[in-house]
């Protein structure tokens, strides 16, 4: 039965990866343009590595974008702006300014000399405000008038404000009517006869420019069907560059036409299996851990999905740069998750999905290669944010570099370098600090522990460590000492100090349940055991392995600390009870499953280091002579017994590893218990 649910359980796992496999070869494909690519790779001031080039077909001669922009630029700033000039006011106020002198009994002649002067000041157009303060007219010379339908192009300096109007017609008005124009000012404003006649149609002056600046023109000049275009081993010099990137616009532009579609799909099919295939072949062979659990599987998958994605997405947009994705968080989660080798494994098979539609796929592909191993070196550890934050300043100067070099090789000179693409490297450091949330949303979503997490549950300060300190608090300390020795180890042999510190603070933490019944909590000379048969005793102490399970698990632990509390006894027997019982009931067949832990052993180094050290702590205490040899035969005895009782064959212990446990547990239990060389007495001292 036993092997019939383990090979269910196989062929589950097969069908799981088998599923998930597909479903994200086909969201890739569906993210993944489909159309045809332009088959030559090439870079300015690099050789054509090429045959030799003919054109395939008429096609312009494409502008590059810095020629469209300069061109634009210049349509901008020799544009003139329209105003709407309103004839009808200027007929209303001469005729108002008219009605006005007659009342006053002004002669004839001087009623038209004025209302002849109003009607050219309102010809010439009057403004709300001194021209200056129109920012269309900054810079500028002319301005279009459209009287009546008919656009007339005149200085800007012929044209009146309210306040030179007012002040042209108060001095025309002074001049015509003499001594009596104090008398006329008090009867009338003068500031009713001038009102501003032209107006800036914003809308219409935007319509005006978008269509000078459709009007630029996008190519400059033609290539042939069958001519040549480059050499093999000719340099891609700037023109030959403008040249072969129109012809790959253009080429891109026509795909689809005369391209068997069924032929593309198939093509893009192989290409992101062949991708995917490399990850999970890596997984199979190298990180069997990862492959084998369907979290951690599946959590590398959507990322390179969701990576790809957002790329697709950025790369669509015009306006901004697709180095702008910080790729290079994908690989700092797997390396705080899992390991390094597999975040650049991760990072090498996402760069190349990416590079499929990037621009300059060579060019992209290396710089995210250099910037996403360059974030991976740089965070060996992440428990504090100044780390991300110094990995996210060195992923810009990896990126900042290798793109000044290869500018370098494809400008040839400083000042065509693009220096402003530095902002997009920038950016990009910036959102890889999204990745310090990212790792909380993703250790709930999927289970994880990073080390963050790990030194927070390592604080003495957490809930149910505090309850172990009051309710069991020899327990409490004999798992600091715990702590502290594994640890110490672990940074020895190598492994995570975070992990086996949290593992050891919570490796005893079901004795809360019943503490009284552990040596390391009672009262000199007072145990209940006395009073309990040997088999009810050593269920008491083996419960509180179980014990421990439930309450971690009521507390939420993680799983891989709970891994601690199962197997830090594995399944050895609960000796002392054992023994005693069987001396007390010689004459009976003991069943040893009685007296013996749950396990499993330990399944990994961190938690095959606390339960060596559990055991040697506790025995060592019990030491009468702690002398060097004592611990020393000790600690060559618990180790041998492990050994001997297969509790470490899933450990990942060396004989190296094993050798420099024993070596740092005697020396720093000796510094423990202050354990001093003893000085030999001199024989047969001179008498002086």
């Amino acid at each position: 039965m036993k092997k019939l649910l383990t090979r269910l359980a196989r062929y589950y796992h097969f069908f799981y990866i088998a599923f998930v496999f597909l479903a994200t070869v086909f969201l890739l494909y569906l993210i993944i343009p489909g159309e045809s690519r332009f088959k030559y790779e090439f870079q300015k001031n690099a050789p054509w590595r090429h045959e030799t080039l003919m054109a395939p077909f008429n096609f312009a001669i494409l502008k590059s974008n810095e020629q469209i922009k300069a061109e634009q630029d210049s349509v901008r700033s020799q544009y003139i702006a329209y105003f709407k000039l309103d004839t009808l006011t200027g007929i209303a106020q001469q005729n108002n300014l008219g009605n006005t002198l007659r009342k006053l009994e002004q002669d004839q002649q001087t009623i038209n000399n004025l209302t002849d002067f109003i009607g050219t000041l309102y010809q010439d157009g009057i403004l709300e405000q001194a021209s200056e303060n129109y920012p269309a007219l900054q810079d500028k010379e002319q301005v279009i008038l459209v009287k009546n339908k008919l656009a007339e192009r005149v200085d800007i300096k012929e044209l009146h404000s309210l306040k030179t109007a007012y002040q042209a017609l108060s001095d025309t008005l002074q001049a015509e009517l003499g001594q009596t124009f104090d008398a006329f000012t008090q009867q009338v404003n003068l500031s009713d006869f001038i009102h501003a006649n032209l107006s800036y149609d914003e809308a219409f002056n935007e319509n005006e420019l978008q269509k000078q600046l459709g009007e630029v023109s996008y190519t400059q000049g033609m290539i042939q069907a069958g001519e040549r275009i480059i050499f093999k081993g000719d340099l891609v010099t700037p023109d030959k560059f403008t040249i072969l990137e129109s012809l790959k616009q253009t080429y891109e532009t026509k795909r689809g036409q005369d391209i068997e579609r069924y032929l593309l799909i198939l093509g893009k099919i192989i290409l992101i299996v062949s991708c995917l295939s490399i990850m999970i072949f890596y997984l199979y062979y190298f990180r069997p851990e990862i492959f084998n659990q369907k979290r951690r599987l599946s959590f590398i998958l959507i990322m390179i999905v969701l990576m790809v994605f957002t790329s697709r997405f950025v790369n669509d947009r015009d306006f901004i740069d697709l180095y702008l994705v910080p790729l290079a968080i994908l690989p700092i989660l797997l390396r705080i998750f899992f390991d390094s080798r597999t975040a650049i494994f991760a990072l090498l098979v996402t760069s190349l999905l990416v590079g499929y539609f990037a621009p300059n796929s060579f060019e992209y592909i290396f710089l995210n290669m250099v910037a996403g191993i360059t974030a991976v070196f740089s965070l060996d550890k992440l428990h504090r944010r100044s780390h991300l934050v110094f990995t996210a300043l060195w992923v810009f100067i990896a990126y900042s570099i290798v793109f000044l070099a290869l500018s370098m090789i494809e400008e040839g000179n400083i000042e065509s370098i693009a220096w402003e693409d530095l902002e997009w490297f920038g950016g990009n450091a910036l959102l890889i600090l999204l990745a310090y949330p990212l790792i909380y949303i993703f250790e709930k979503l999927f289970g994880f522990v990073s080390d963050v997490t790990l030194i927070e549950l390592a604080d003495t300060n957490q809930p149910l460590l505090r309850k172990l300190a009051q309710e069991a608090p020899g327990t409490f300390q004999h798992s600091l000492q715990i702590a502290n020795l594994a640890e110490e180890v672990i940074l020895r042999i190598g492994g995570n100090p975070f992990l086996v510190r949290a593992g050891a603070l919570y490796h005893d933490i079901g004795k809360i349940n019943q503490p009284v019944f552990f040596i390391e909590n009672q009262a000199a000379g007072m145990s209940p055991h006395s009073e309990l048969d040997n088999k009810e005793s050593a269920k008491i102490i083996i419960d509180h392995v179980t014990q421990g399970v439930k309450i971690a698990r009521r507390y939420k632990l993680p799983e891989i600390l709970i891994d601690f509390i199962s197997s830090h006894h594995g399944t050895t027997q609960a000796k002392y009870f054992y023994t005693m019982y069987k001396n007390e009931h010689p004459e009976e067949e003991v069943d040893a499953r009685e007296f013996t832990y749950p396990g499993p052993p330990p399944k990994n180094k961190e938690t095959s280091v606390v339960m060596l050290t559990d055991g040697i702590e506790a025995a060592a205490r019990a030491l009468k002579e702690k002398t060097p040899d004592n611990l020393r035969e000790l600690i060559e005895k618990m180790v041998k017994d492990k050994l001997d009782a297969g509790q470490l064959e899933n450990a990942e212990l060396t004989l190296r590893d094993i050798r420099i446990f024993k070596d740092t547990i005697l020396e720093k239990l000796m510094n423990i218990y202050h354990v001093r060389i003893e000085y030999p007495e001199e024989k047969n001292p001179q008498k002086k």
